[in-house]
């Protein structure tokens, strides 16, 4: 597929000067779109380079989208997937894929369906793209942070920079990212220009972000990495998660892909309501291929190849070491107690505590930690199928600024491709 054909916007009523707010994933595409048929597009970036936060999602690697069927792609959204429906459709997973591709990057995909750059470095994604905005003619400006979104009669028309300069422009679209990872300059700078031009911002929180439990054994395990494992977090009896894949051990708490996509379900419930947040409880099944009888008949194959052994150096082949000892804790039973004197109802004990090992979170992590933003601008404020505002004319919202998320994978990626894609389109459009 020819990147022409992408961003086909000839014989459209050109509608003069493009002004985007933030040289991010969404700010990039939404330039890259609307400068396709000759438009005069400025990109204000208050850094000292575009992408600054592209360069480290991915642990630096930039896991720039999914390659999975579209109805897992709604899926995986977790906030307002609707609304996503006309900007997936517009600009798919698959045509992500084939507009870098075109630009020369080359592509891989790994477990899960997530998709990178060959080279492994999110710097090859943000060279395209810069490549891609100096071919089109995009003059992007930067250490200009944008301070004020004017607008006349409900319609967008100039922005007044840091500095105290004013720019004229017929359209304007805010892709400023929201508060995740601050120290790329995303500071909430896109929720104060909508809550000025007259939207409702959706309390942002963070979100793909680790949890805080308050056992004691959670610094013990530090450093501790589980694979193969299935968490689930309960609201007392009510079930909010569940899922399986692989987790890790803070000084603070637990972390990791099952951790962190828990986060996007359950944040809102750790969010502190009149001074007091809601605590949960994640329990961790070690052993979820095994039924609590299976594994009630391996201890106990286990214990009766060791029976003259003492209980510390019976398990090792169930855990690994830096676990071991927490779990002889938590059981109850003695270290030193031989394996042929423990009852069957401490064995019973024993297999529960592996298939529900408990830890009670009480909050999340901070936006310095978080991977993406909950939250933002809210989509009834929006339209769905060219992101211009409901209540400003001219104006428009890309990426995550706006309130919509998904889990870790490539998701979030994609939404920023998509609904920057949208409204650099619509921007040009003239609509």
């Amino acid at each position: 597929m020819q990147t022409g054909k992408l961003f086909d916007l000839r014989g459209r009523r050109n509608m003069g000067k493009i002004l985007i707010i933030g040289g991010g994933a969404a700010g990039m595409m939404a330039a890259a779109a609307a400068a396709r048929n000759g438009h005069e597009v400025h990109v204000l970036e208050k850094n000292e380079k575009p992408g600054k936060k592209l360069f480290i999602t991915g642990k630096g690697r930039c896991n720039l989208t999914n390659a999975c069927d579209m109805d897992t792609l709604f899926a995986s959204v977790t906030r307002n997937p609707k609304f996503l429906y006309s900007a997936f459709y517009r600009f798919t997973n698959e045509q992500t894929i084939a507009f870098f591709e075109s630009l020369g990057l080359r592509t891989k995909t790994e477990r899960g369906n997530r998709v990178f750059p060959a080279s492994d470095h999110a710097s090859d994604v943000i060279r395209v793209l810069e490549q891609e905005l100096e071919r089109q003619n995009v003059r992007v400006h930067l250490h200009s942070e944008v301070k004020d979104v004017l607008t006349e009669e409900g319609i967008f028309s100039g922005l007044v920079l840091k500095n105290g300069n004013r720019i004229e422009g017929d359209v304007c679209i805010i892709a400023t990212g929201g508060l995740s990872y601050p120290s790329t300059g995303s500071t909430g700078d896109g929720y104060r220009f909508a809550e000025k031009t007259g939207h409702k911002v959706t309390e942002p929180m963070p979100s793909l972000v680790p949890m805080e439990v308050k056992e004691w054994y959670a610094k013990e395990l530090q450093g501790l990495s589980l694979r193969n494992v299935s968490a689930a977090v309960f609201d007392g009896k009510k079930k909010l998660y569940e899922e399986f894949g692989e987790m890790l051990f803070t000084h603070y708490g637990v972390s990791g892909p099952l951790i962190l996509s828990a986060s996007s379900i359950v944040g809102r419930k750790l969010q502190p309501e009149k001074g007091q947040g809601k605590q949960l409880t994640l329990k961790i099944d070690l052993k979820p291929a095994l039924t609590v009888e299976q594994l009630d008949q391996r201890v106990l194959r286990d214990f009766e190849e060791q029976k003259n052994r003492q209980f510390k150096n019976a398990v090792d082949r169930l855990f690994p070491a830096k676990l071991k000892p927490v779990m002889m804790e938590l059981s109850g039973i003695s270290p030193e107690k031989k394996v042929n004197e423990i009852s069957k109802e401490e064995r019973r004990r024993f297999v529960e505590l592996i298939k529900n090992f408990r830890m009670t979170v009480t909050g999340l992590r901070g936006f310095q930690e978080a991977i993406i933003t909950r939250g933002g601008v809210s989509v009834k404020d929006v339209d769905p199928s060219t992101m211009e505002s409901r209540l400003v004319k001219n104006l428009y919202f890309a990426g995550e600024v706006l309130d919509v998320d998904a889990f870790t994978g490539g998701f979030n990626l994609q939404i920023a491709w998509s609904t920057g894609y949208a409204a650099g389109c619509a921007a040009a459009d003239g609509r």
